[in-house]
């Protein structure tokens, strides 16, 4: 029991079921409590019986009741029937219509702020109606602000779960879904697919970041502009790589040629803490090696290493550390 449990809880960030960061989630995190409480009680009652009746084995009828045969049918009926059907209706009314309730999302209009998700395999395409903003992975939502999420798919079915916010959704083709994001206390919360989609299922990760207001307002804004121009004759050079190898089939940055719509949108790369899904962190080692052989970090994915001399390979990792 112990190691279910703390499979099920680790400290905030941790992607713990057991550490709510919004009303719903806490409901759903005091239904599981009430639930294990009432199993544990039932466990409790069924071992005293067998151990009663081992003890018993030789004689008739239960204890302080005896050959009551009225009071032993009624004891059956009580226990076997009606308090399981008295569990089962209180049960039912509180996880189908009180937590439903709270994590459902909201009817269009009633939030003041929307955000479109997109699953791929494998990774998450994030995009800000209104704005020309778009990022991948880490969704930054201002904090004690509710968030209606739309999400979508480009490929197969995945699901969006991020457990310390809310319940999990799936992402299913040709019909999209809804869910809040609300986020009471300022922080970074990890979530993941949990819908197995393919070989790097297990990869598919993603973080919410719930920002103050105002750090919010700034990184959007951010995040709109297109890309800044190259400063240095490296950074220049390395941008010319960019547009003239695959990437820019691939990959959109906004305010150059680049127009790709198969990997995730690079215009403010470096804003991310990860790359690939959470899978290695945004550093120049990693993205350097990420560049040039992406599938020993992610096999199966979309992204093919590039076949570049050293001073293309400098050149490009030095444009790409500018996208900020």
């Amino acid at each position: 029991m112990l190691l279910l449990l703390a499979g099920c809880g680790q400290s905030q960030g941790g992607q713990s079921t057991l550490h709510p960061g919004s009303d719903g989630t806490r409901k759903i995190a005091h239904l599981f409590w009430g639930m294990l409480a009432a199993a544990a009680v039932v466990f409790a009652g069924a071992v005293v019986l067998l151990a009663l009746s081992y003890r018993r084995r030789n004689r008739e009828g239960i204890p302080m009741v005896e050959n009551e045969h009225a009071v032993s049918n009624g004891l059956v009926v009580a226990f076997g029937i009606v308090i399981p059907v008295v569990c089962l209706v209180i049960l039912f009314a509180i996880a189908d219509i009180g937590v439903v309730k709270a994590t459902s999302a909201p009817a269009k209009g009633q939030t003041k702020m929307n955000m479109t998700v997109i699953a791929h395999q494998w990774f998450w395409e994030v995009r800000y109606p209104g704005t020309t903003a778009a990022t991948a992975n880490e969704i930054h939502i201002p904090v004690k602000t509710p968030v209606n999420v739309t999400l979508k798919t480009d490929d197969v079915i995945h699901s969006f779960w991020v457990p310390e916010l809310n319940k999990k959704v799936d992402t299913i083709p040709g019909h999209p879904n809804t869910i809040e994001l609300y986020a009471d206390r300022v922080g970074v919360y990890r979530g993941q697919c949990a819908e197995f989609c393919g070989l790097q299922h297990a990869n598919m990760a993603m973080a919410v970041y719930a920002d103050p207001p105002a750090k919010f307002k700034a990184w959007l804004a951010n995040m709109s502009r297109p890309v800044a121009t190259p400063t240095t004759p490296q950074a220049k050079a390395g941008e010319q790589v960019f547009l003239t190898q695959q990437c820019a089939s691939c990959h959109t940055i906004r305010g150059t040629a680049a127009r790709g719509t198969i990997g995730p949108d690079l215009t403010h790369l470096q804003t991310r803490n990860t790359l690939a899904a959470l899978t290695i962190p945004n550093r120049k080692g990693y993205l350097g090696g990420w560049v040039l052989d992406p599938q020993h970090i992610k096999p199966g994915n979309k992204m093919p290493g590039l076949n570049l001399s050293g001073p293309q390979f400098q050149n490009l990792l030095s444009f790409l550390e500018g996208l900020k």
